[in-house]
């Protein structure tokens, strides 16, 4: 009988084992189709009445956007009262070729993002340094805040992707809640051979020629944006 107890005990425990198993591959498989459909929803939009609109300025979507077929008229650049709305659809970068600094100066915009996107926040800032921007082997340097409070530096040499600071949080970043609006100071600081970027007015990221690998500060400076994100960029220039 005492056996009989035993085995019947050691059955019981099997079974919670099997059925905490379960549980947990449950929970897995169930984790990774929230991820997945997340994944499958941040594809690239198309934004209905693409194109740059305002006289001057262009604009080129990244290398991998442009192999699947996409182009900067799936986003829309225009002007309202003074400020440039951009409505990204791949990730893209704008400018004037009539915009370009070189020695020392700044450069500074505002952004607004009126709507933080659910869960997954997309960056934005200023490049500077920019050559062959029409080409496909740009170079340029930006710095992009993310509306939950992170920052990023990073660029592309002829082409290829330079990573100079990887995105992490900074109390200087502004955060949104989710679906709130933020904004975002951002400005490039070049003075004696050191690019320094700033946000909000705090420095959180600074560079000398040799961490740049030789790139140049000297070139054409403008926007940055990220895939599916919308924002209001007012009193871009520089001094």
């Amino acid at each position: 009988m005492l056996f009989r107890a035993s085995s019947d005990e050691q059955l019981r425990e099997k079974e919670k084992v099997m059925r905490l198993r379960g549980s947990l591959v449950a929970v897995a498989l169930a984790a990774f189709a929230i991820v997945s459909v997340g994944a499958r929803q941040d594809t690239d939009r198309k934004v209905a009445g693409g194109g740059i609109m305002v006289k001057g300025w262009q604009g080129k979507v990244d290398a991998n956007a442009a192999k699947q077929g996409k182009t900067i008229n799936d986003s829309r650049f225009e002007e309202k009262s003074g400020s440039f709305h951009i409505s990204a659809g791949s990730a893209s970068t704008y400018w004037n070729p009539a915009n370009t600094a070189k020695g020392d100066y700044t450069v500074s915009a505002t952004f607004t993002e009126p709507k933080i996107a659910a869960g997954h926040p997309h960056p934005y800032g200023i490049f500077i340094g920019g050559s062959n921007m029409e080409s496909d082997t740009p170079t340029y340097v930006y710095c992009v805040a993310y509306g939950d409070g992170s920052a990023l530096v990073r660029g592309f040499s002829s082409g290829k992707v330079v990573d100079y600071q990887k995105r992490q949080p900074n109390a200087a970043v502004a955060k949104a809640t989710e679906g709130g609006s933020v904004t975002q100071n951002i400005a490039w600081m070049v003075k004696g051979g050191k690019a320094e970027c700033s946000i909000n007015g705090t420095v959180v990221a600074s560079l000398d020629q040799t961490q740049l690998a030789g790139q140049s500060t000297d070139g054409i400076y403008g926007i940055r944006a990220a895939h599916n994100v919308d924002i209001v960029v007012s009193k871009l220039g520089k001094k």
